[in-house]
């Protein structure tokens, strides 16, 4: 009885987001407009940058994440049509346009919008199909501003290797860009081999 189909299965239910994920266009991250409610996106790379060109032209995604709307968290009626998912996109725009090392011309987008109570796990479903380099190895692409009274925080590792947010070049810097850059590369190399779980 081990061969009966459950769709509901943790397995079936991420392979059927993602094949609907996969239906929506690629557009140029740049060009997100009128993006309206909460959901999930991921970031596409097809630039020139040493460290990606593993994945650089590829389907398989750099980042990926997504935006709740307001009031989700703490349980309270939600406005779903805010745009939130947008205004995320949009912030990193702005991170990569802070950067010198990366082009924001260089990254696709894709994203849907998704009812609040799935957001989290489809998020989930995504970086474990795809197991995206900034989610699992160079985390830090998706930080806010720790604030004052946490500006002795280490700058995570994706800062280490793209500095360039004033707010990240405020962070102390313990790790070094050759640390950084030999993650990506035996990232992709176990990725390759069929290692990275």
């Amino acid at each position: 009885m081990n061969d009966l189909y459950d769709p509901l299965t943790y397995d079936n239910l991420m392979a059927g987001l993602v094949v609907h994920f996969e239906r929506r266009a690629r557009v140029q991250l740049a060009a997100i407009t009128d993006v309206q409610g909460p959901g999930i996106y991921a970031l596409f790379y097809d630039g020139t940058h040493d460290a990606y060109k593993p994945i650089s032209g590829k389907p398989i995604p750099i980042y990926v994440g997504k935006a709740v709307p307001p009031g989700a968290r703490k349980g309270t009626t939600v406005n779903v049509t805010a745009p939130v998912l947008q205004a995320r996109i949009r912030k990193h725009a702005s991170s990569l346009n802070d950067v010198d090392s990366l082009a924001v011309a260089d990254f696709k987008c894709r994203y849907m919008t998704v009812v609040p109570v799935w957001i989290t796990l489809a998020e989930r479903f995504l970086i474990d199909h795809y197991k995206p380099i900034w989610n699992r190895e160079l985390d830090g692409f998706g930080n806010n501003d720790p604030g004052d009274g946490r500006k002795r925080s280490e700058a995570s590792w994706w800062d280490t290797l793209h500095p360039g947010r004033a707010w990240a070049n405020k962070l102390r810097h313990v790790k070094t860009e050759a640390e950084a850059r030999d993650r990506v590369r035996l990232f992709f190399q176990e990725t390759e081999k069929g290692e990275k779980k």
